[in-house]
């Protein structure tokens, strides 16, 4: 594979090389500069101004061009608008035509010209990213500070990319005009054949939204499930991508991992409002319903990996494998009662816990699922999670109920793990019936047999198999070895396979995590240890202060998960267009802090207005927060972490796991305390966490741009 200097060159278009930025000169620089504070012979402060000056040079050299060719094509508009005006009045068939095409060809150079400020974007952060890695200084913080937030900033017309949406807006308007423009003929017969979206505007809208990291509502959603998008095509590699794409997608083995990740969200949720009165009936302390809930979490720790891994070979094997579990798990969770054996209760939820197959269902959208649905694919993935998180406490307020059949028991404690039971069974036929297994890539297969030691890394390295080649990488690979000596020569630029391949440990995925990284992580934590906190205590706090009964938790619940899509619709539709997304995660985290400080009980009673909205607000911003803490995520994490086994959806969500099982720990634990204690007890790591994470990320604010 080639370093971002040699595919910088490779990808430039024709007749513009001259005009952008110096990717070669500037690593030089850097390696320059490194030998010459080493040897003594240069201070720090000349280091830093040099290279601003140096920097601004260049970004300025990209500016300016990018300004000249949005006038070029202005003019060109301006020119096919008064040719518009002119056919209003008689309008011809081949001249709408022609005017089509003249519209088309702007809209081409229009799309060149978003590729070349994608690439100089992307350069400039390479190149700070890499200064910063090389001398341990926060060059990136100052530099994106004094340039982006400057009023007259060139930064921002790379970043930002000033002016073009004019230029877009014109060329799409003009066109649908064209193309519905149909009461000017004489007849049906008279009517050009036009699509009802023409191809030029959807492939600049993706290159606009790709540009921008803007968002919708099914960006915001496809967020949560931080499945890793290939960030600008290539024209070259699209035709193949799609191909490849269309015959390793199959829609109902994509529905049916939808469904499993709903009745996964159901399973793990439909437990919460009777698990403390389920430990009380089998002999042990409410509070136990802490560890109850949390035995699916510290199981699902070492299911992630195995999984992540197994996806790399099949994706219907380890859903079937998952299914079985799952039945057996939530059978051994329903004739636990019978057996009175508290033991053979956390043994079901333990074998819960190993049946989930999330990774493999992230892995199948990234994997299989052809580029322009993956976001909607993205998005129900969400979808499936948030309603499931709403029917699961539903569900159990439902099942309020108590019969018997021979010697088994049927009641609140025991009816979701039948009911789960059942719809296990049912899915895994499903399965078995539906499901198709994608084809395996040739070079997958060969790379296996080659290197059986490496097979994860190996295989997950051509997960290009079902994704879009990138037009360019996104991140700079932390390990990357840099030789003392000029690069002079275009073989310089070439990097070894071992380390652009993916990771195949947990510790060499740590060391590619950067300050940002660590930061986002320690958010992701933050905010799933807050919201397990309030879901996992729920009945034992409404219970002892409020007395609710089960049907009465199961509403509150299944009220907080409904919260989940309209605030998305929301957040993804208007907010995030307003407001930058780093914006949005200080404020978020801010909130979140404002709903666990009303949370406390202290002074006053407790009361039931209390703990709703003070909830309702801990939940509703924690939400927020996810999403645009994976987004962010996906932005500042190692190309190296996108694929593999070890990657970063494996990292999030084992960083999400280890917070869920630390907050059912912390419930039981506080249980010693008494009840009254129980609430105050477990909100104060989340407020210390909380607060440790705001302060984390304004220190790291500026490099999350």
């Amino acid at each position: 594979m080639v370093a971002f200097g040699k595919k910088l060159k490779e990808r430039s278009i024709q007749g513009w090389q001259g005009y952008y930025i110096n990717y070669k000169l500037m690593k030089k620089k850097v390696n320059q500069y490194r030998r010459q504070l080493q040897g003594g012979n240069l201070e720090r402060r000349q280091v830093l101004k040099d290279f601003s000056k140096m920097l601004d040079n260049q970004i300025e050299k990209v500016a300016l061009f990018m300004l000249e060719q949005q006038g070029i094509l202005a003019s060109r508009l301006q020119r096919l608008r008064e040719s518009h005006d002119a056919l209003q009045e008689e309008p011809e068939i081949s001249q709408v035509v022609n005017l089509k095409e003249g519209y088309r060809a702007v809209g081409q150079d229009l799309l060149k010209l978003l590729f070349f400020v994608e690439m100089n974007a992307i350069g400039v952060r390479k190149i700070l990213k890499k200064f910063d890695k090389r001398f341990g200084y926060r060059f990136t913080n100052y530099y994106v500070k004094t340039r982006a937030n400057h009023p007259y900033s060139e930064l921002q017309q790379v970043y930002k990319h000033v002016g073009l949406g004019a230029v877009v807006g014109a060329l799409s308007r003009n066109l649908h005009e064209l193309q519905n423009n149909q009461g000017s003929y004489l007849s049906i017969y008279d009517q050009p054949v036009l699509p009802l979206q023409d191809p030029v505007v959807d492939s600049i809208r993706a290159a606009v939204d790709r540009l921008t990291h803007s968002t919708n509502f099914l960006n915001f959603m496809a967020q949560h499930a931080f499945i890793m998008q290939a960030e600008l095509p290539s024209p070259q590699d699209e035709e193949e991508a799609v191909e490849e794409e269309g015959r390793r997608y199959h829609f109902m083995s994509l529905l049916l991992n939808l469904v499993n990740t709903f009745l996964y969200m159901v399973n793990t949720y439909i437990i919460v409002p009777t698990a403390d009165d389920y430990s009380m009936s089998l002999g042990a302390a409410a509070t136990v319903c802490g560890v109850v809930i949390g035995a699916m979490a510290v199981a699902q720790l070492f299911a992630s990996v195995y999984f992540s891994a197994w996806s790399n070979k099949s994706y219907f094997k380890p859903l079937i494998f998952s299914s079985i579990v799952l039945f057996v798990g939530n059978l051994l969770y329903a004739l636990a009662f019978d057996f009175n054996s508290i033991a053979v209760l956390l043994i079901g939820r333990l074998f819960c816990g190993l049946g989930s197959a999330r990774a493999v269902n992230r892995r199948y959208i990234s994997d299989c699922v052809p580029l322009k649905i993956r976001m909607q694919a993205s998005a129900g993935f969400v979808s499936a999670s948030a309603l499931g998180m709403a029917c699961g406490p539903a569900l159990a307020g439902l099942l309020q109920i108590r019969f018997k059949i021979y010697k088994l028991t049927f009641d609140q404690n025991t009816l979701p793990g039948w009911v789960m039971a059942i719809a296990w069974l049912l899915y895994l036929v499903w399965l078995a019936i539906s499901f198709r297994e994608p084809a395996l890539e040739p070079e997958e297969s060969h790379n296996t047999s080659k290197d059986s030691n490496n097979s994860e890394a190996v295989q997950d390295g051509s997960l290009e198999s079902g994704i879009k080649q990138p037009f360019l990488i996104t991140s700079e690979e932390i390990e990357e070895q840099v030789e003392d000596e000029d690069e002079d020569e275009d073989g310089s630029e070439e990097v070894s396979e071992e380390s652009r391949a993916p990771v195949n440990s947990i510790g060499a995925a740590y060391r590619l995590l950067t300050p940002s990284v660590k930061v986002q992580l320690l958010i992701y934590f933050m905010l799933k240890y807050a919201m397990e906190i309030l879901l996992s205590e729920s009945s034992v706090v409404t219970t002892y202060y409020f007395g609710w009964s089960t049907s009465s938790v199961a509403i509150f619940l299944a009220c907080l998960g409904l919260t989940v899509l309209p605030v998305n619709i929301v957040i993804g539709s208007y907010i995030s267009n307003m407001f930058e997304d780093r914006q949005i995660l200080l404020v978020s985290e801010i909130m979140v802090c404002v709903g666990i400080l009303f949370s406390f009980n202290v002074l006053v009673p407790y009361t039931v207005p209390q703990y709703v909205c003070s909830g309702l607000i801990m939940f509703v911003s924690a939400e927020v927060l996810e999403g645009v803490n994976l987004s962010l995520l996906s932005r500042v994490m190692s190309s190296r972490l996108s694929r593999g086994t070890y990657n970063g959806g494996l990292l999030s969500t084992e960083a999400g796991t280890i917070a869920r099982v630390i907050a059912d720990v912390t419930i039981t634990v506080a249980g010693y305390f008494g009840r009254d204690m129980l609430l105050n007890v477990t909100l104060l790591p989340s407020l210390v966490t909380c607060v440790v994470s705001i302060v984390a990320t304004c220190f790291t604010y500026n490099s999350l741009y």
